[in-house]
């Protein structure tokens, strides 16, 4: 085996993922990942800008930060690559019931082959949500 192919990390999962926004939009982000997907507030390193860490249960899963790199608007996401994350998840009949009562717009699709359902959400700033539940539950 070549010293490449030794060093290839063993992914586990998810981690994190950082949304950058302006300070403007910081806490409109914040109430979406909180009020809407039932995330919660928690400990944040004392980083010398403005943001939040989002957890679910014990891990901080999204680190908001509000920073304009290079003078531009941190929202935009055009060029990066950047599609979307998945959110391992469960309660889809409430999860619906909940988007249609805060009348957050939402696209629901089933993973052809598999028994997966996936609900696609955006936040305040046009981050693309993947909501990913296993059916039957």
């Amino acid at each position: 085996m070549s010293d490449i192919a030794r060093s290839i990390p063993q992914l586990v999962g998810i981690h994190h993922f950082t949304i950058r926004c302006t300070p403007a939009e910081l806490e409109p982000v914040h109430a979406f990942y909180r009020e809407v997907l039932g995330m919660r507030a928690g400990p944040r390193p004392a980083f010398d800008f403005p943001g939040h860490w989002l957890y679910i249960g014990d891990t901080a899963v999204v680190h908001l930060a509000a920073v304009v790199p290079n003078g531009s608007r941190a929202s935009d996401h055009s060029g990066s690559g950047f599609d979307h994350v998945s959110l391992h998840s469960r309660g889809l009949q409430a999860t619906r019931q909940r988007l249609t009562a805060l009348a957050i717009p939402y696209e629901e699709l089933p993973v052809p082959g598999w028994p997966l359902q996936q609900i696609f959400v955006h936040d305040p700033v046009g981050g693309k949500i993947e909501l990913t539940f296993e059916v039957p539950e």
